[in-house]
């Protein structure tokens, strides 16, 4: 079993973190995040560290014990540095502009699609049609980027649509002839 939960998260410079009854609060700037964690963890602040205890021995314990951990790790890290996703628009004729705070998608078919971007994300397009998701929750971070490949997914044949940037395409072969 992993024992995610003894590593520390290292509070990086600018950031604070702050324990109050069973509620964690991050802060870096004038953004902070909050983390609840309902009783189930052992939380402390100590020495530029946010320390994590297991309450029990049992299994459910030790699973929040890590879950938490990785929570917290992942708030420090979106506020640090944040999170990035890319897409890859693949096909003739699909393309993505923004518009404000709307993503205006070109995906084959006879209407546009129109993606509203949610307000703690923002969306770049480059020239060679990639989207770049930035945020600093990675959970809507990876929520917004799953939405927007939903629209159009890549298809086994030509491999057209929309895809993660690092995704492997399984090509199917096509029809082929008896001669």
């Amino acid at each position: 079993m992993s024992r995610v939960g003894k590593n520390p998260v290292a509070l990086p410079k600018g950031v604070e973190a702050s324990v109050s009854g069973t509620v964690v609060t991050i802060k870096n700037g004038k953004v902070s995040r909050d983390l609840e964690t309902h009783g189930r963890v052992g939380v402390s602040v100590e020495n530029g560290q946010i320390v994590f205890t297991a309450k029990g021995e049992g299994r459910e314990d030790k699973a929040y014990w890590g879950t938490y951990r990785a929570l917290a790790n992942n708030i420090v890290v979106g506020l640090s540095e944040g999170f990035t996703k890319t897409l890859s628009i693949v096909g003739v004729g699909y393309r993505a502009t923004v518009n404000g705070k709307v993503l205006n998608l070109a995906l084959g078919f006879s209407h546009p699609v129109n993606y509203e971007i949610p307000a703690e994300v923002e969306i770049t397009v480059e020239k060679n049609g990639d989207i770049i998701i930035k945020g600093v929750d990675k959970q809507v971070v990876g929520q917004v980027a799953a939405e927007i490949r939903g629209y159009r997914p890549p298809e086994p044949y030509k491999g057209k649509g929309v895809r993660y940037s690092d995704e492997k395409i399984v090509r199917k072969a096509g029809k082929t002839s008896k001669k």
